[in-house]
């Protein structure tokens, strides 16, 4: 019986992105994440007394600024070749071999698979041999599978691969592969790299995406970590996932049904912000919230939205002991509404509600807007455009949900102006 560890997905030195305004961030502490991880991943392994450590891809987040991030990761292989332990890795599309510019040699405990065409390495003293290979450009295309080395005989054979298999949303389509490819190949375990969402994609054999070792903005929540992998006395091997990270990101959402004030609100916040810290290790938080429901607190809370957004952050450094922080607010809520049925359904009015609910029910109509969208979407700033707060104008179903939640504010405007008139 033996064990490894299979990360993948480190992104040395990237940033944490969502609470670089925040008063009370610990910046530097965020800026640091992706290395402090690493430590956990170097020290778990030596703990551990594992075989080998396993990386699928992505180690870097992309050309070095300069040749710190190369020697911070030298100076952690050395640690675990002072405990014997060999590393063995691939290229990704952040790390391919045409994208990083500099190098440094790397100790001799640490194996970068060739970009030119797979290759396997063996460690006799297990009967394990490693297949893999790296990127030789960002994009690549090709399903590398069918190149892979065939499975040597009496061994546990392994394969190293960054993929986003069968495809996997938010992930770049890059070395694209298919469950049977993964099935036929005769491996023992499949060592995946890309996604950056734990799963287990084949229980035989064995196919595992770790996930990312530390999340970096708000797709990337829950816990982030490395698989630890026991290969058992019958050469079958079984993946247990261990946390690593030092700083979580949480999406919470909170039913406002029947508050009747802001305040009430705040306080519903605060108790759930205290039972969601309670949940994750006294972990750093940055936690973006959803306020739903229909409420009579609407009306505040839509009135003066930057002043409880606020409430709600001094809130959260409360109750969370200043290692809770909210990286957005958003508001989904509705007011009771009480208008008359003669008032709502007559006249312009009622032509309006007509409008929007053939808008967001008929698919041709919906298809028409998101391409009337087009020309706002290209004047938006890039960061909302682009990463964790991109604002999808060309995805129908979030621009349909988005029209029904305007709708009774809309209407409710119109009838107090018509009211007021």
């Amino acid at each position: 019986m033996f064990r490894f560890i299979h990360a993948a997905d480190i992104h040395l030195d990237s940033p944490l992105r969502g609470l670089e305004s925040y008063e009370n961030a610990p910046v530097q502490e965020l800026r640091q994440a992706t290395r402090r991880a690493f430590e956990n991943m170097v020290s778990l392994a030596v703990s551990e007394a594992v075989a080998f450590v396993l990386i699928a891809g992505d180690l870097y987040d992309g050309d070095w600024q300069d040749y710190n991030t190369g020697l911070y990761f030298v100076s952690q292989m050395s640690r675990l070749k002072e405990a014997g332990i060999p590393v063995y890795m691939v290229a990704g599309n952040h790390d391919a071999q045409s994208k990083i510019t500099r190098t440094l040699r790397l100790p001799d405990n640490t194996v970068l698979f060739s970009a030119e065409s797979p290759e396997t390495h063996t460690l006799p003293r297990y009967d394990v041999a490693i297949h893999g290979q790296s990127y030789k450009t960002p994009s690549l295309q090709k399903n590398l599978i069918p190149d892979y080395p065939a499975p040597l005989p009496s061994h546990i054979n392994i394969g190293l691969l960054h993929t986003c298999a069968t495809g996997r949303e938010g992930h770049e389509p890059y070395a694209p592969c298919t469950l049977n490819d993964l099935e036929s190949k005769g491996y023992d375990y499949w060592a995946l790299g890309h996604v950056h969402q734990r799963e287990v994609v084949l229980a035989d054999p064995l196919a595992v995406f770790p996930g990312n070792i530390q999340g970096r903005h708000i797709r990337e929540t829950g816990p982030k970590g490395v698989m630890l992998v026991t290969v058992d006395d019958r050469g079958r091997p079984g993946a247990d996932f261990r946390a690593l990270d030092v700083m979580r990101w949480v999406r919470v959402e909170i039913d406002l049904s029947a508050l009747t004030s802001a305040h009430d609100a705040v306080d519903r916040a605060a108790t759930v912000l205290k039972e969601t810290a309670a949940q994750h290790e006294g972990l750093p938080l940055a936690v973006r919230i959803g306020l739903m429901g229909t409420c009579r607190a609407h009306e505040q809370l839509a009135g003066d939205p930057e002043r409880w957004i606020n409430e709600i952050r001094s809130a959260a450094l409360d109750v969370g002991g200043g290692l809770v922080w909210i990286e957005k607010v958003e508001f989904d809520t509705e007011a009771p509404f009480t208008a008359h049925a003669d008032d709502l359904h007559a006249g312009p009015i009622g032509e309006l509600l007509q409008y929007l609910d053939q808008v967001t029910d008929d698919p041709g109509e919906m298809a028409a807007l998101v391409e009337s969208l087009e020309g706002i979407r290209g004047k938006l700033p890039r960061d909302l455009r682009q990463g964790p707060n991109a604002i999808p104008l060309d995805d129908t179903a979030w621009i349909a949900g988005l029209t029904r939640r305007i709708r009774p504010m809309l209407v409710r405007r119109l009838m107090k102006k018509g009211h007021s008139e």
